[in-house]
Order: C-alpha cells, then structure tokens, then sequence
C-alpha cells in the first residue's frame, strides 16, 4: 500500500468549518493544474475530533462545500443554546452531577446518524485514520479502515468517539476488537494527527522509504492567540482551568506536531493555519456574527498571496 500522499485535518470544533473552505480552496488549485479531486490526489486522510467528521465526509463523497453547508446548517443541534443547556442539564443533574458535561451529545449523534447513516469505516473511498482515546484502558485508539478488525465499525461510532471532547461531551461507549471502551476526544492524542499519519506511512508494509519522500497537507482549523495571563495561570484551581486546560492542551499537541512534521518531511510539508482573532476561538460559538467571521478569515487566508503559492507549489508535488 502506497500512503506517501497524505491528508491530514485538524481538530476545533465548530472552527471544522474553517477547514472545509481551506479544502475547497485545494480542490480549486488541484483543478486549475488539471489534477483530479481530493480523493485521487491523496493516498490517506487521517482526522482528529472535527477533523474525523470532515475526513469521514470527503471519505465518502462529500465535497468540502457540502460539509461547511452541514456545519452551518446543523450547529445549534450539535450546540444547542443556553435554555437548551440549562434544561439538559437539569434532567442530567440526578444522574451526572452538577459537574455533567456542558452538551448531552444527543445533538451531535443525531447529525452524524443522517450524515453518515449505516456507512461502515471499511467503505470509506481512501484509507482513512481517526483518533481516539479509550479511558478504561488508558490508552490511545487509532481506527483505521484498512485495519480488518475495524472495517464494519459504523462510521457515524467513529465520528462520535472522536469528538467527545472531555467537559464539553460525555465519552461515547464502543466496543472495539471485543473490548468495551470509553471513548473521548481524538485530540486528546493527536489534535493535530499528521504524526501518526507519518508513522502509518511509515510502517514496513508501506511502500515508502523516507519521510522525505513524502506530500503531507496538514490542515488546521484556526490558532487560538487568546492569553492567558500569568496572575490567571498562577491563581486558577480545578474549577478556573476545568475548560481552558482542554484548550491549552490540544493547542500544545497540535503545534508539537507541527514542529516535528516540519523537521522530518521538510520541503514536502504543507501547513494551512492562521492565527484567530480572540472571541473567534472558542470550539462551541456558533451565533451567525461568529460563523461569519470564522468563514471571512478563512477566505481571507486563502486569498493571500503566499497561501497562493504554497498552494501552486503543493499541486505540483502531488
């Protein structure tokens, strides 16, 4: 199996819509070089947490348009408001705590049951790599439709597993390979999952010799730039850190990677990134002000000239 062309999506939330405008952004330049689409142009597309969501559906069929149109269409299900929240809550209240988790997830399955319906992971249309973490065994979990032990896990499961981000999601329970597991957040192990894609490249079965010889297209969802002063750091216990550490954490493993994918695939990495302005960064603001800043900055990004280039010069590469 040839994986040296890799996809590789970052995680961030209702920001996935950010990364569906870079991707269309990609479709144009690969079709104004007369190269094919997405899907002929890499050899696998690996996700995190949001990332899982737009990867599963590119995977199978679906544009990166059609998926910004799902996200905007579908946010208040996925994030319902406050008087919603407030009154799951206090149905949840008895049998969570007064800690539950900000969002029940029934929402967001319900989105993903009609998005992906009775899709297995083995039907994706490229191989694909989505991260996870089971909390029981403590231990990352990295599904892969290649891999037969996971090819007839539904792909909505899937989705779910990797986008139960902790405080803001219960863990979605699956049993994979017979054992039960507790399953949160991708980017709990990978927000930013090119480095596994690396390594699954990698793996002596594969066909490639080097990280130099390959294309890597990481595509981000927006940089939070949102301080945090050093009184706040010093002072904040449980309670103050319980929602930005989620924040800190896979901000820190996203850029860890990128630093290490820069120094081992060299030339042949390509990055999609910008910084967010504050009040752009959170993983759940989804009034229509914050969608259409999201989407002006995203535009914005693409239209810059140096994205152009980057841009020209990864169609060549691939």
């Amino acid at each position: 199996m040839d994986m040296r062309r890799i996809l590789s999506l970052d995680g961030g939330g209702i920001r996935g819509l950010v990364s569906c405008h870079w991707l269309a952004g990609v479709e144009d330049a690969l079709a104004r070089a007369g190269k094919p689409g997405l899907l002929k142009s890499f050899d696998l597309l690996a996700g995190s947490s949001t990332g899982a969501i737009v990867g599963c559906g590119l995977a199978i069929g679906l544009a990166p348009m059609e998926l910004a149109r799902l996200y905007r269409q579908h946010r208040h299900l996925i994030f319902p408001g406050m008087a919603q929240r407030l009154w799951s809550r206090a149905g949840r209240m008895f049998t969570q705590g007064l800690s539950a988790p900000r969002y029940d997830g029934t929402g967001l399955e319900e989105v993903l049951r009609k998005v992906f319906g009775d899709t297995r992971l083995g039907q994706s249309k490229i191989p694909l790599l989505i991260t996870s973490y089971d909390t029981i065994s403590r231990k990352p979990v990295v599904f892969k439709s290649f891999k037969p032990e996971h090819a007839d896990l539904p792909m909505w499961e899937v989705c779910r597993a990797s986008t139960a981000a902790p405080v803001y999601f219960p863990a979605h329970p699956m049993t994979v390979e017979g054992r039960a597991r507790a399953m949160i957040d991708g980017g709990v192990v990978a927000n930013n999952p090119t480095a596994c894609a690396i390594a699954e490249a990698m793996r002596k079965d594969v066909r490639v010799d080097s990280a130099q010889d390959l294309v890597v297209l990481s595509v981000g969802t927006g940089e939070r730039s949102r301080p945090i002063d050093l009184k706040s750091a010093r002072e904040w216990g449980a309670i103050e850190w319980a929602i930005p550490i989620i924040d800190v954490l896979f901000d820190g493993n996203t850029d860890a990677v990128d630093y290490i994918a820069q120094h081992l695939v060299g030339d042949g990495y390509f990055r999609l990134q910008a910084e967010l302005m504050t009040g752009l960064d959170d993983l759940d603001d989804v009034t229509a002000t914050n969608i259409a800043a999201l989407e002006a900055m995203a535009q914005n990004y693409l239209q810059r000239e140096e994205t152009q280039n980057k841009l020209a010069t990864l169609v060549t590469r691939l």
